[in-house]
């Protein structure tokens, strides 16, 4: 995966209904596996794809944790250095095998004080990956 530009980013630059540029995430047998180890995940169907088939799987897919890892870097990139990520919900839904791409989207849904909400997607070939909400709380000014 590319790492998208950091945006530089102020409350006020944010609005309701406003919409995230889409990030591509191209899934490979590196990532799931990585993503896996990082987040001390252990389970063979996120890294042996032997024992994935064996389990229903047609190949090893990316567990919920990495999932969450890059809904919150497609948010915080977004977001800019003032924003920090305060809570991310999602759901999963069709897996995320090596050799497809998730297409991460995302769409401002709520403001109030210095907290956002931003509604995301991720889908890739077999449908929706992902579906929730990332809250990102904002600094106020002169804070430090």
């Amino acid at each position: 995966m590319s790492s998208p530009a950091v945006s530089v980013r102020a409350l006020s630059d944010c609005a309701v209904g406003e919409e995230l540029p889409e990030s591509i995430v191209p899934i490979t047998r590196a990532l799931i596996v990585a993503g896996a180890l990082a987040t001390r995940d252990f389970q063979d169907v996120h890294h042996d794809a032997v024992q994935a088939v064996a389990r229903g799987s047609k190949d090893i897919f990316m567990n919920i944790l990495t999932t969450n890892g890059l809904v919150g870097q497609f948010v915080s990139a977004w977001a800019g250095p003032a924003a920090t990520v305060r809570r991310i919900k999602v759901r999963l839904g069709a897996p995320n095998y090596p050799g497809d791409d998730m297409h991460l989207s995302g769409t401002v849904s709520g403001k109030d004080g210095d907290t956002i909400e931003v509604t995301v997607r991720g889908r890739n070939s077999l449908g929706e990956h992902v579906n929730g909400t990332v809250t990102v709380a904002y600094e106020s000014p002169g804070a430090r």
